[in-house]
């Protein structure tokens, strides 16, 4: 059994082209089952996302600022959104959600249904200050298909942005000579329930957190597992990334940034000067600066100029207070937590993904030099104090607003920055690392699973309705049933490639043979990948 799965991990990766459309199928299909498996709204802010993305389509990428009244946190104001002209039954897409939201125990039927009416009147959005580039990348099937199916194609729209961004980091750790297993349980870990659930939604957190972990999948490939053949196309995955991060929000410039100077920390020595002398360097740089410039341009353009009534009270420090006491809440949201924040994943799911990560990050301290381990640990740091940073210094102004899926990001490089190192200083003796990687694998997928089946119950029935849902008062399209065997199927066969064989290895290895890497931690130059 073990010998077959094996056999088929290989073939899967055998060239880039066949991994990537493997694992790009495979994505969709995850990240589709819960554009399908989400009621529409059902997602936090997904109605000022839809509302944006059909204006942009129809070229209205800005709009008349007009003052709306909104509660956010329990905190009264008045947001500043943008007015944009599209047929009616966009207007009352904002209430699509209230009946059901924050009131776990109701499933989603009580949503009234979407309406027709194609006369052509004013809608805000708060996403209108926003980059239009992801929103005319989703936004076009509303041009096509009317009513509630363009809204689910507009979601198909970015679960295949985000399945390609996500097959080319797959691609990218499927390169790696030695650890290369240990290299795709990295990317599988960081593609967290919420990475999925916020790339099958019209958000633009989708497109961040898989730009994000294509970004820090091709640059510590680059730092860490040098390979002059490879360099180019890697540098090309960093180069797409990066635009894709610093395109969507200002936010994305600071993730990009923090992903560069932890792999500039985990550089492997002579690195960085032959990377330097690459031309191909040189224009990925350009694009990045000239589209660094046109965001913060763009930002500062597009001012937020909403009035919050935030208590005397809430000051910096109180802020940073509450913020630190709320990284637990962080670390799960990040995990999975669907719905509008109101649907926690089960216990479950959390205790495997986390167990996971902290098995990678122990054997990464473990295993790594001293200035990696420094690194580790400082990303460690990191995730609990840029939360506190960037919530004191704006909780004056915007209220207690930050979520955990703000940060996954920057976040997904702990999973990855443990794995590499362990796949570049550890031995490949010694140490039962292919079962470590079985179990692993398993146990996220089987995660995985848990956390889509507990989300769509509770749009079923609610949380305290039966365990198995056959009496559904909400059903997807298609049924219930049909998307939990489709979600299962595929997040298995999605960690199958983690299976595979390292790069060159030979059945019958005699001494005069071996590879010194093992030993020293150096890499050899080997041929790309196909």
């Amino acid at each position: 059994m073990i010998s077959a799965l094996t056999r088929l991990a290989d073939w899967s990766a055998r060239t880039p082209k066949r991994l990537w459309a493997i694992a790009f199928a495979l994505f969709f299909t995850l990240a589709a089952s819960w554009s399908a498996a989400t009621p529409l709204g059902g997602s936090p802010d997904e109605h000022a996302h839809f509302i944006r993305a059909a204006a942009v389509a129809r070229g209205q990428i800005g709009g008349p600022e007009v003052m709306v009244p909104h509660m956010v946190a329990g905190i009264e104001g008045k947001f500043a959104e943008t007015g944009v002209q599209l047929p009616e039954w966009y207007g009352p897409l904002p209430k699509q959600h209230e009946c059901y939201a924050w009131h776990e125990d109701k499933p989603a039927s009580c949503a009234p249904r979407i309406g027709h009416s194609e006369k052509i009147v004013q809608v805000t959005t708060a996403a209108g200050r926003y980059h239009p580039a992801y929103y005319l990348a989703t936004g076009w099937p509303s041009l096509l298909v009317k009513g509630p199916n363009g809204l689910y194609l507009m979601r198909l729209m970015s679960a295949a942005l985000c399945s390609a961004l996500l097959a080319g980091a797959v691609v990218t750790a499927a390169e790696w000579r030695r650890g290369r297993s240990l290299a795709l349980l990295g990317v599988f870990t960081a593609a967290t329930p919420m990475a999925l659930y916020m790339a099958g939604m019209v958000n633009p957190s989708g497109g961040e957190i898989a730009a994000g972990i294509l970004v820090w999948t091709a640059l510590l490939s680059i730092l860490m597992s040098p390979d002059p053949r490879l360099l180019n196309r890697r540098l090309a995955r960093v180069g797409i990334g990066g635009l894709v991060l610093i395109n969507i929000r200002p936010l994305g410039l600071i993730w990009f940034s923090g992903a560069v100077f932890f792999g500039l920390l985990l550089a492997h020595r002579g690195v960085v000067r032959s990377v330097l002398r690459r031309k191909a360097l040189w224009v990925w740089t350009a694009l990045l600066g000239a589209a660094t410039a046109g965001a913060l341009l763009w930002a500062r353009a597009h001012p937020d100029n909403s009035v919050i009534n935030t208590p005397k009270t809430l000051t910096a420090k109180e802020a940073a207070r509450q913020t630190f006491g709320n990284t637990e809440t962080y670390v799960h949201q990040m995990l999975g937590y669907f719905g509008w924040l109101d649907t926690p994943a089960p216990a479950f799911t959390w205790l495997v993904w986390l167990g996971v990560i902290a098995v990678l990050t122990a054997l990464g301290l473990a295993y790594g030099r001293a200035r990696e381990a420094v690194a580790l640990i400082g990303m460690l740091v990191a995730i609990v104090v840029v939360p506190v940073v960037a919530q004191a210094s704006q909780a004056e102004q915007l209220g207690m607003v930050w979520q955990g899926r703000y940060l996954l990001p920057f976040a997904v490089g702990l999973p990855l920055m443990a794995v590499l190192i362990c796949a570049s200083r550890a031995p490949e003796q010694g140490f039962p690392w292919r079962r470590l990687v079985g179990f692993g694998a398993a146990g996220l997928a089987l995660a995985n699973a848990a956390a889509f089946f507990w989300a769509l119950r509770r749009f079923a029935v609610g949380v305290n309705g039966p365990w198995v849902p056959f009496s559904a008062h909400w059903v997807p399209p298609g049924g219930w049933v049909l998307w939990t065997g489709v979600y299962t199927a595929a997040a298995f066969a999605l960690v199958l490639p983690a299976l595979v064989r390292d790069r060159g290895a030979a059945p019958a290895e005699g001494p005069g043979q071996r590879d010194d890497s093992t030993h020293t931690g150096r890499h050899s130059k080997v041929p790309a990948v196909g």
